[in-house]
């Protein structure tokens, strides 16, 4: 209840100010991941277009790198509509025929961290909410950029080359 009373005081703020208080919850939220060690769960998406570029977005808060749309899964969700329900949320765009092509654990500021790896479709033009999200760009597969995050360095290519070869 209290995460929808938030929801719904952030949504009223002018895009800005809702981006310095994503700043400010961000590092509120890795101070708490780094003492409780929580087991996160979460979807990392990548969306392609018609021509097989994969969508990257940089995020309004924590690294200025750009990286594939996802999100937090809520108790019990499963990945596909939790990637479907994030990429709306992000980008006010569908994504259509998605799959699971993956699943990683990682650590992220102490915390377990299970990502989802999702592979779908774009439909339509993404519109960053430019609240969360503040750029959207797409690149090939062999042609990402220099400040992509680095721990997916290598790894999108294998995951979206991977689908094309499936398909």
């Amino acid at each position: 209840m209290l995460g929808l009373i938030a929801e719904a005081i952030l949504a009223r703020l002018p895009a800005p100010l809702h981006r310095v208080a994503l700043r400010g919850a961000h590092g509120l939220r890795k101070t708490w991941w780094r003492v409780r060690r929580p087991n996160l769960e979460g979807c990392r998406i990548l969306a392609l277009d018609e021509a097989g570029r994969v969508l990257l977005v940089r995020h309004s808060y924590g690294r200025p790198d750009w990286m594939p749309p996802g999100g937090g899964l809520k108790r019990g969700e499963d990945p596909i509509p939790a990637s479907l329900r994030e990429f709306s949320e992000e980008l006010g765009c569908a994504l259509i025929d998605a799959r699971l092509v993956d699943v990683v654990q990682d650590r992220l500021h102490g915390a377990g961290n299970k990502v989802h790896i999702v592979v779908g479709r774009c439909l339509d033009t993404p519109r960053p909410d430019l609240r969360e999200i503040t750029h959207a760009a797409f690149f090939a597969p062999d042609a990402l950029p220099e400040d992509l995050m680095p721990a997916l360095r290598g790894r999108i290519e294998v995951w979206v080359l991977g689908e094309e070869q499936k398909g």
